[in-house]
């Protein structure tokens, strides 16, 4: 497949404009490497006219300048990918020597760079079939240089490899539950966590893509979720707030994958329920501070 069209820095001024008419958005850039683009500052200051704009990168890229150029932009979280404490095994995953350094420095640099409180710097790891053992040291270094950690199940939708899928279990959600009741800096939802057994036992039912979160493509293509982006059901440039709205919620009707629990599903279904809204209220209005040592 050749490399897609990317949108211009005056493209997404105009979808960022438009998708306002719905209020303001959690736009999260992803990728691949969103830090690929020369002009991510520019985009992080359209996006932040309107909206919450999230980036989600593995660090390599970063610099100091880079970093303070963002928040200055408006960048409203930034999550660092990390999944292994040890530096060898990280390093072996990601196929590159000096990955987990850079990783670990950009984890330093973005949250040197933050300008107020409420600008986010997250550990993120993927919960692999061999990496449960690291969650805790995981979450020391991210408390260690003031930022939360936050956690999702790998899902063979991604790549279509099963290799790293973990293994189906019980006690895995305790284990984190009990994880995040010992350190203040785990932010997850209480909710989203007590689900990770049901999904590694055959998936959490009752999907909300298309309804509660939805993805765009390099293109402006819409598609109830990320996994789904090769059926588009609208596109952010040619089609009316109207249509977008109403072809999303007609492709998210009759959705029963189950396939993944990812962030960007388990995080936002845990606000449409009152214990797992209730469980957020001390994230969303205040701090959670630093681990107990």
């Amino acid at each position: 497949m050749g490399r897609q069209p990317e949108q211009t820095v005056e493209q997404f001024e105009t979808g960022a404009k438009k998708l306002a008419k719905w209020g303001s958005l959690l736009i999260s850039l992803a990728g691949g490497e969103p830090l690929l683009r020369d002009d991510i500052v520019e985009i992080v200051r359209v996006i932040g006219q309107w909206h919450f704009p999230f980036i989600t990168t593995n660090g390599y890229l970063t610099d100091e300048e880079l970093a303070q150029n963002l928040f200055s932009a408006g960048l409203w979280g930034v999550s660092i990918s990390i999944d292994y404490a040890d530096a060898v095994r990280h390093d072996r995953a990601r196929g590159m020597k000096g990955a987990y350094e850079q990783a670990v420095q950009a984890l330093k640099l973005f949250s040197r760079a933050r300008q107020y409180d409420w600008q986010r710097v997250n550990l993120m790891c993927v919960l692999l079939d061999d990496n449960l053992d690291q969650v805790e040291s995981l979450i020391q270094l991210a408390a260690q240089n003031n930022a939360y950690f936050m956690i999702q199940p790998y899902s063979s939708e991604k790549t279509g490899s099963t290799k790293f899928y973990p293994k189906a279990a019980n006690g895995v959600s305790n284990h984190l539950l009990a994880l995040r009741k010992r350190y203040p800096n785990f932010l997850s939802n209480p909710l989203f966590l007590s689900n990770f057994d049901q999904y590694l036992n055959g998936g959490v039912p009752d999907c909300a893509a298309g309804r509660a979160f939805f993805n765009i493509d390099s293109t402006g293509d819409i598609a109830i979720c990320v996994e789904q982006r090769d059926r588009s059901v609208a596109n952010l440039y040619t089609d009316d707030m109207f249509s977008i709205g109403r072809n999303l919620r007609d492709g998210g009707k009759d959705n029963s994958c189950r396939n993944c629990w990812y962030n960007c599903r388990g995080e936002v279904e845990s606000l449409y329920h009152i214990k797992g809204l209730w469980q957020s209220l001390p994230t969303l209005l205040f701090d959670r501070g630093q681990p107990e040592t």
